[in-house]
């Protein structure tokens, strides 16, 4: 008995607080220069692999999650996720990119601007919500998009979910540095340390740095214990906003809503693929679906009963503030603040900014949550070192992820401004919004094993005339916002994409317990408003998203799509729990000498 309790003991302390080239390269392919070199000769072959590779659910609930070695604790019910919805999404979006983009967009239309995201918003939500419920592991859209895109989708959607996670938390801690000046009676830059660097990153930023490396301390420390403070942080924050939205109506001036189209119709969609950050939250309550008791009843409410709520919210507080005072006076850093200031309540710019700073710390807050338990299920399959894919035995959290993601948005936060990562952020989620969508429809209509040949061909054949009419329809607006000739060929074409699948391809899966109502539509048309709002951002936003993407991609072909691929067929040495360890003894106990 002694011994199974040393073999524990032992294996317990190197179980976490570890760091061996092992931990991190345990493939055989990374075992000597000489194995990387032969995998490096197979990268066709491998690549091909994993292309057409899939998961299941079983293995992302089973086999995979062992890579953790230690379970996440299960302890958030309905009531947690839908706090969690609030604390995640109600903070820098509504407080700084609505003046931004009000100012320079949309002008008193930013109202329609956050209806049109918050469609969108809404139909990922529901697409999200049945991948969650039947798939309850932390991935999220990683664990979704690898069992029914395959292997190198669902890496296309890690790399953007990890540039997701570390660029909205730096343009988060950005913005809390901003209202922090404002609460201080400040210029909103004041804090900052001014330099000679080129424009959008001559502003260097240690508090936000700082911000970052707190809230994830916390998040750390214990899932249920974040969740507690997330409660009274955002009750305090929700209570705000309403004063701010009875505060900005009792000062409303109707005459400040004209021209209320300053600069049309593509502005308003301009602001609306900006402002959709303020919606990114909720992809990071799908991913504590591990840790929810009852995923199937919790993760609907929390999920759809948030952001219903969030989208309401954000109408009212962008038709406050453009009632308040003028678009051209907005003030683009700390738009509610100056506005109150300027209606003559100079002490409600204080409130305003206590509110916002509460907003934006339980942003970061859940965040610090969500957003490693991505980078976590990435790990799990290998396509990052496994090493950030440890969960800590005691207090259930991913440390070394949370590490990781936390680091690197520190360093970007303590370079580069707000504009510069908002517009960077949305090309990114819309994009895999756009493959969530997808990929629903493929659960729907296409099983392995039992769909025919032919079966899958019309499938595809649609999809791709429904992703081709939409992207259309997207350059169109890009190109001839006034025209109206070519939506006669692309809507109609949309609709015949989505017809033909309702009409010719059979449902092949329904839902267990809950599901998308109108398959295919809304998926359908999630996938046409997601590739719409991408359409109307600028080409400087698409040329980062390039760059990263391809950075990306040639550390897929020279590592990840290597790991990956031994991880896929057990080509690797397979990580041990505590439990495991005791399990073993015991057999040699019963077994004798």
């Amino acid at each position: 008995m002694g011994s199974m309790e040393e073999s524990a003991d032992e294996f317990q302390t190197r179980s976490y607080w570890r760091c061996s080239k092992k931990d991190f390269f345990p493939e055989k392919s990374f075992e000597s220069w000489a194995a990387y070199k032969a995998a490096l000769g197979q990268t066709h072959h491998r690549f091909k692999d994993r292309l057409l590779g899939r998961s299941s659910d079983a293995t992302e609930l089973g086999e995979v999650r062992k890579q953790s070695e230690n379970d996440m604790k299960r302890c958030l019910g309905w009531w947690d996720l839908t706090w969690f919805g609030f604390g995640s999404a109600l903070g820098a979006g509504i407080f700084v990119l609505t003046g931004q983009e009000a100012r320079h967009h949309a002008g008193p239309a930013i109202v329609l601007s956050y209806v049109a995201s918050g469609i969108s918003a809404m139909l990922s939500v529901f697409c999200y919500t049945e991948f969650s419920v039947e798939i309850p592991v932390a991935g999220g859209s990683f664990a979704y998009l690898r069992v029914e895109l395959g292997d190198f989708a669902a890496f296309i959607a890690a790399a953007n979910l990890i540039l997701e996670s570390v660029v909205g938390s730096a343009a988060v801690a950005r913005a809390w540095t901003s209202y922090l000046a404002t609460l201080l009676n400040r210029p909103s830059n004041s804090l900052r340390i001014h330099t000679h660097l080129a424009k959008g990153f001559n502003l260097l930023d240690p508090i936000a740095a700082i911000v970052l490396a707190a809230t994830a301390t916390i998040a750390m420390i214990s899932t249920k214990r974040t969740s507690y403070f997330n409660w009274i942080a955002s009750t305090v924050h929700v209570v705000v906003i309403l004063l701010v939205i009875i505060g900005g109506f009792a000062h409303a001036n109707t005459s400040n809503l004209k021209p209320f189209l300053p600069h049309g119709v593509q502005g308003v969609f301009q602001a609306a693929a900006v402002v959709y950050f303020a919606y990114t939250g909720f992809d990071n309550i799908a991913t504590m679906a591990e840790e929810t008791r009852n995923p199937s009843n919790d993760i609907p409410i929390g999920l759809l009963g948030s952001s219903s709520v969030i989208t309401v919210l954000y109408c009212l507080m962008a038709l406050s503030l453009s009632m308040m005072q003028k678009y051209t006076d907005i003030d683009p850093n700390a738009a509610y603040s100056v506005a109150f200031k300027s209606v003559g309540w100079a002490w409600a710019q204080y409130i305003v900014a206590l509110g916002a700073l509460k907003g934006m710390t339980t942003v970061l807050l859940v965040g610090a949550l969500g957003q490693p338990r991505h980078t976590t299920h990435i790990a799990r399959s290998h396509i990052i070192p496994p090493f950030f894919a440890l969960v800590h035995p005691k207090t259930g959290t991913p440390i070394y992820a949370t590490i990781l993601i936390t680091f690197c948005a520190a360093c970007i936060a303590f370079f580069s401004s707000l504009d510069i990562l908002a517009t960077l952020l949305s090309v990114s989620t819309l994009f895999i919004f756009m493959m969530m969508a997808t990929a629903l429809l493929v659960r729907r209509y296409y099983m392995r094993g039992v769909s025919s040949r032919s079966h899958l061909l019309k499938l595809s054949s649609f999809l791709l005339l429904i992703i081709a009419s939409s992207m259309g329809t997207a350059a169109f607006w890009g190109l001839r916002p006034h025209g109206w000739i070519g939506y006669l060929i692309t809507i109609p074409l949309w609709m015949v994409g989505t017809l033909g699948i309702q009409l010719f391809v059979p449902q092949c899966r329904m839902p267990k317990v809950w599901g998308v109502p109108l398959v295919p539509w809304l998926p359908s048309l999630s996938i046409l408003t997601n590739l719409f709002l991408m359409g109307s951002l600028g080409a400087e936003a698409f040329i980062r998203f390039g760059i990263c993407t391809l950075i990306m991609l040639l550390y897929y072909l020279f590592f990840g799509v290597h790991a990956a691929y031994d991880m896929a067929h057990g080509q690797y040495e397979k990580p041990t729990s505590v439990e495991a360890v005791k399990n073993e003894d015991v057999k040699k106990a019963a077994e004798g000498p």
